[in-house]
């Protein structure tokens, strides 16, 4: 059986892999040198999965992997983009009387930016001519979604004058295009937690994102040090490469579920009531408590998970940072335990990853993303992932599941001009 695969990142910079390769997409495609060559990450999830759209609490890393944009402004309100991604082909879109939905496939996603900055007002943002180049691998649940439309925000930031990206504040007018983008062009739900990675986080660091509306630049994120190489660990990401797909409808209707839990309880969003239960004494009686007025069966299961996992992060930032690995580890697994039996969003491949994981020496391991297909992470020593990922292979091969596909994770830094 052949290897796993190891995605390697692109060098960055001006005469990095990342921005040679846009540029020369660019050129080719369009006849001329771009304005600048932007980049942006995807990003992986520590802990805190289906919390963001509940007001809650999630802690992301920037990946070393991104998507890099060769961009120029146009005069018109003409869109022309080509990806090393789609067909290799330019595809065209106006912005002129642009409606939601309007735009469909993988362009939605850069159109869609351009379009929620005009619709917040900036008139000035017209058309563009764009050429993406990414090693963000797609569908995997690493969102290569929010590093496009992350990248095509802050090249836009630039190139029509904004003034957001220089600043963290200025960046959430940035980050609400591109959650926009994804959620009324693309038909994508998301709730942030993708885009604010991608937008600030900063090498070394994850970042604690509290997800509470309302809060300001500096009370939304904690910048939290995840040092893997200090505590002899390695942070394996692995795309299990089953089949991801968030727009069917799955996502939706978890996010519905809880949404419909908090009207029943009364509360504005599960964040009021899971506050409450990190503030009583006895928390496992407060939770049955809370879960006792409810009647529907499943919004118990989807609530559960939710208030259970917001109260994990906050403990998985203590053991990591006071250096109890086994127990950060017991954490992950509580996360993938909840998301399987009490969200419903694993599948086989997942399931089955997160096992082998587990029966072979990482400290925890769990599904990272929105589920239903995409990735895992598995906590381990320094110098198992690769053996770790082959083991995961050679089962995935033994059950008939596609062969996964696997890369390093590394607290990296957010979106960047590249050249």
């Amino acid at each position: 059986m052949s290897s796993v695969e190891f995605v390697e990142a692109m060098s960055l910079g001006a005469q990095g892999e990342g921005a040679s390769q846009a540029a020369e997409l660019f050129r080719k495609t369009f006849g001329s040198d771009p304005l600048g060559v932007w980049s942006a990450p995807g990003r992986v999830n520590l802990i805190g999965e289906h919390t963001d759209y509940n007001a809650g609490l999630c802690l992301p890393i920037a990946l070393p992997h991104r998507t890099f944009l060769a961009m120029k402004p146009r005069e018109d309100d003409q869109v022309r983009l080509v990806s090393s991604f789609g067909s290799g082909e330019p595809e065209t879109a106006s912005l002129d009387g642009l409606q939601a939905g309007g735009v469909s496939g993988w362009t939605a996603y850069p159109v869609g930016v351009a379009w929620a900055l005009r619709q917040a007002g900036f008139d000035q943002v017209s058309g563009f001519d764009g050429a993406f180049i990414s090693c963000v691998p797609v569908g995997s649940g690493l969102s290569s979604s929010a590093a496009m439309t992350c990248s095509t925000a802050l090249a836009l930031d630039e190139a029509y004058g904004l003034g957001f990206g220089g600043s963290d504040e200025g960046r959430l007018t940035l980050i609400a295009a591109a959650i926009q983008s994804e959620n009324d062009m693309a038909g994508a739900s998301t709730g942030g937690m993708d885009q604010s990675a991608s937008m600030r986080c900063q090498a070394g660091n994850a970042i604690e994102l509290d997800c509470r509306p309302g809060l300001s630049a500096l009370e939304s994120v904690k910048q939290v040090p995840f040092d893997l190489a200090s505590q002899g660990l390695e942070l394996l990401v692995l795309d299990t490469q089953a089949p991801h797909q968030l727009n069917d409808g799955q996502y939706a209707a978890r996010r519905n579920s809880c949404e419909d839990a908090a009207k029943a309880l009364g509360v504005e969003n599960l964040r009021v009531v899971a506050d409450q239960v990190a503030a009583a004494q006895d928390q496992q009686q407060a939770l049955e408590e809370v879960l006792d007025r409810l009647s529907d069966p499943t919004q118990r299961k989807r609530v559960r998970h939710v208030i259970t996992e917001i109260g994990r992060v906050g403990e998985f930032i203590q053991a990591f940072g006071s250096g109890d690995i086994k127990r950060a580890g017991e954490l992950f697994n509580a996360s993938h335990n909840s998301l399987r039996d009490d969200y419903e969003v694993t599948v086989p491949e997942l399931d089955t990853a997160v096992d082998v994981a587990r029966a072979n020496g990482a400290y925890g391991a769990r599904m990272t993303g929105g589920g239903f297909g995409g990735s895992i992470i598995a906590l381990v020593d320094k110098g198992r992932s690769k053996p770790l990922a082959e083991l995961i292979a050679q089962e995935f091969e033994r059950k008939g599941f596609h062969q996964p596909r696997a890369l390093a994770a590394l607290a990296s830094s957010s979106a960047q001009r590249e050249a």
